[in-house]
């Protein structure tokens, strides 16, 4: 395989090594930058942004297999080959496991080295071609693969398609569990950052003290226990997407620097003093709505006007009920696979619990319930299964016991048009599961005796969750 044109990062703190290595690299169009010590070659590789990194493991200042680590949390797919003059099994085990692409031994032979480059840059090209492929065939479907087929993330997926190619800060609101992450996720994955890192930051799960080393970094020394450089979120996420999450818990003075970043596109760290550029695009999520994340006291309305150049609203489950069964469906299938179990599908009083119940946890509620039944059910799901008592689902208040087809609307829970969508999509399920049964499972055969497509068909037994067993 031809190798593809790189630039490769020697780190050694023997300027003699580095200047065979470069001379190495040269020779075959290869483009070399050198360090002399840890702090300097991590400084590099946020720099520099190398195709492949070669390090020794034995520094003055640093160990290799920390620069490796704190390397690739910089950039995760940066290939790094290991440097030792102390060769062994055992050593280069531990190497490999840790995440080395390979490791090298001293005396170094012009050939060895070259081979492992070669084949380290290849590897890399390699997997820039599979990640642009895989972004090019993710289209609008991988939300409604991921979220259902309902109109609502049908928009959804309309909205992040077209926000995706801008580089807008986008805010995405949305209650607990409903999938505000997977909305993030599929906007990077179609923007022009996607091969770069996409790094989340839950601002309700770190405590206020550490929330700026975390987002920012920090200096060696810049505080009592700060022993080491570190790393913040925004340069790991560098020439990517950094994902906030809840940002209603970030406190006020977080906010304040987290404006000016936004602003002026550049960061200092903790007790530093250089600037270091910030080309992030920021995304960020609340469960609060637009109106409270607006006007409340806890968050600045500066910030909420710089995140809010587009918005995204996540419908919570009880509003997108036509996603119930297809998700239930789709848990049950990974939750097989994951235990090496069979399990075939609901009962009618379990899908009934199912489409009934008002979902307070939202989709990951549906995906813990589904994942418990499929786990105590042997061959179909049932409604004792589910293990739904506590949460008190209701029955359809508009229909009386007496008579399923009757319905009452002295109670005013539902609108007419839900009253309609409701029985329209319990009648097409009967009518899908009864003309299946009669052709034993062949969709394509039932498709045409009901005169739809074969896709139409398959995309409703998929939708309904019916199992053709």
């Amino acid at each position: 395989m031809t190798p593809v044109p790189g630039k490769i990062l020697i780190v050694d703190g023997k300027s003699g090594i580095c200047a065979v290595l470069s001379e190495y690299m040269q020779q075959e169009g290869l483009t070399p930058v050198v360090a002399h010590g840890g702090e300097a070659g991590l400084e590099k590789v946020r720099t520099e942004h190398p195709d492949a990194l070669i390090v020794d493991l034995k520094l003055p200042d640093m160990d290799g297999m920390q620069i490796m680590k704190e390397a690739k949390a910089l950039d995760m797919d940066l290939p790094v080959i290991l440097v030792t003059g102390y060769p062994e099994i055992r050593g280069a085990v531990a190497a490999m496991k840790a995440g080395a692409h390979d490791y090298l031994a001293k005396p170094l032979k012009h050939h060895d080295v070259l081979r492992v480059v070669f084949r380290a840059l290849n590897e890399r090209e390699l997997k820039r071609k599979l990640r642009r492929l895989s972004s090019q065939i993710q289209d609008k479907s991988s939300l409604r693969e991921s979220m259902g087929p309902s109109d609502a993330v049908s928009r959804l997926s309309s909205d992040v398609a077209r926000v995706a190619k801008t580089n807008f800060s986008v805010l995405i609101l949305g209650e607990t569990g409903s999938g505000k992450e997977l909305v993030a996720q599929a906007i990077h994955q179609l923007s022009p950052r996607c091969e770069a890192p996409f790094i989340v930051v839950d601002c309700g799960a770190i405590p206020e003290t550490l929330l700026e080393s975390e987002l920012f970094g920090h200096e060696k020394g810049a505080y009592t226990g700060a022993d080491k450089l570190k790393i913040g979120k925004f340069e790991i996420a560098r020439g990517g997407t950094l994902f906030l999450d809840e940002i209603s818990n970030m406190p006020l003075g977080s906010q304040a620097k987290l404006l000016r970043v936004l602003q002026e596109r550049t960061i200092y760290r903790i007790g530093g003093t250089e600037p270091l550029s910030a080309d992030v695009r920021v995304l960020a999520a609340s469960n609060w709505d637009r109106h409270r994340l607006g006007e409340s006291d806890s968050f600045r309305r500066d910030v909420y006007f710089r995140l809010n150049e587009f918005t995204i609203w996540v419908l919570p489950l009880r509003e997108r009920r036509e996603d119930i069964l297809y998700l239930a469906k789709r848990f049950l299938d990974i939750t097989n696979l994951e235990l090496q179990k069979n399990v075939k599908g609901f009962t009618q009083p379990a899908l009934d619990l199912l489409l009934a119940s008002n979902w307070p946890g939202n989709v990951r509620q549906l995906r813990s319930v589904i994942r418990r039944a499929v786990l105590l059910a042997d061959d179909m799901i049932t409604e004792q299964q589910l293990g739904m008592e506590s949460a008190s689902p209701k029955r359809d208040p508009l229909q009386k016991e007496s008579d399923p087809e009757a319905y009452d609307l002295s109670q005013g829970d539902l609108s007419l048009k839900e009253i309609k969508r409701r029985k329209i999509m319990a009648m097409e399920r009967a009518i899908l599961t009864r003309v299946l049964r009669e052709t034993g499972g062949n969709k394509a055969k039932a498709a045409r005796l009901l005169h739809i497509d074969y896709k139409t068909m398959h995309s409703k037994v998929r939708q309904y969750g019916i199992s053709i067993e």
